[in-house]
């Protein structure tokens, strides 16, 4: 099975179906690759152009799904297609959904306090042969070395094929770059507000909006002091530049065997 790659503003987007992306897991799993996945929309490719760590993070992901609708309409600009995204929360449930049936470990890391043992709680209750191995809430500041190395050795000794990092961007994705190759061969996936989301703490927006690209817009109106500035920073900032660079189909696709 072969995943195109598009181009967007230096971010190698990889447009798939749900699917595709699952089998994507499967194939890493068992072939013992240590890799990472995120899930990005415009707020990701702009951090990425403001923070050359960043970009490296992205290129160095397996899959950068496209989240965000403008990146689904890159993917169709750059001669893709694409049917639409892959957001975070729909991707927990249907690897978790996969992996209750392959027997697949989940190590949930992120959230705020009790919300990963919540989203635990939460697919046992709909997956109830899901094996949840353990759950960390990180602390709102810089992780000493000492507690790095002991939640290292905690996911280590869980023996987790799954590592679901519930952080924000750019946070998460530079935590899974930097974190990837001192665990033991696992799939890390950057799903941001997914834990908020699956738990209830967050409503998704109406399917219409969803459907026509507003879900930031939604998400503004519920936290305008905190998004308001992000998003409007972010968007004009994303119109502008794509406008000077039009995304494009990189050569070099992700290949896989086909139903692994």
């Amino acid at each position: 099975m072969v995943l195109a790659r598009v181009d967007i503003l230096g971010v190698p987007a990889t447009p798939c179906t749900m699917d595709e992306a699952v089998d994507r897991v499967a194939f890493c799993i068992q072939t013992g690759r240590r890799s990472f996945m995120t899930f990005s929309g415009v707020h990701g490719v702009m951090e990425a152009q403001r923070h050359p760590e960043v970009l490296r993070a992205h290129r160095a992901a397996d899959l950068v799904a496209c989240d965000g609708a403008p990146l689904v309409w890159g993917s169709r600009w750059a001669g893709v297609k694409i049917s639409g995204r892959i957001t975070g929360r729909d991707f927990v449930v249907a690897c978790c959904a996969r992996a209750e049936a392959e027997g697949w470990n989940s190590f949930l890391y992120g959230g705020k306090p009790g919300v990963a043992e919540r989203l635990g709680e939460a697919l046992q209750d709909r997956f109830p042969a899901v094996k949840i191995v353990g759950t960390y809430t990180p602390p709102f500041r810089a992780m000493t070395p000492r507690e790095d190395e002991q939640i290292v050795d905690a996911i280590n000794a869980s023996h987790a094929d799954l590592v679901w990092v519930g952080l924000s961007t750019p946070q998460q994705e530079l935590w899974m770059a930097g974190h990837r190759d001192r665990l033991h061969p696992a799939v890390l996936f950057g799903v941001g507000a997914a834990f908020d989301y699956l738990t209830g703490e967050l409503s998704p927006a109406p399917e219409w909006m969803q459907r026509m690209g507003l879900e930031w817009l939604f998400r503004m109106i519920l936290e305008p002091r905190r998004l308001a500035p992000r998003y409007l920073r972010n968007n004009l900032a994303f119109i502008r530049a794509i406008a000077h660079n039009r995304p494009r189909l990189l050569p070099g696709a992700t290949s896989f065997p086909r139903g692994s």
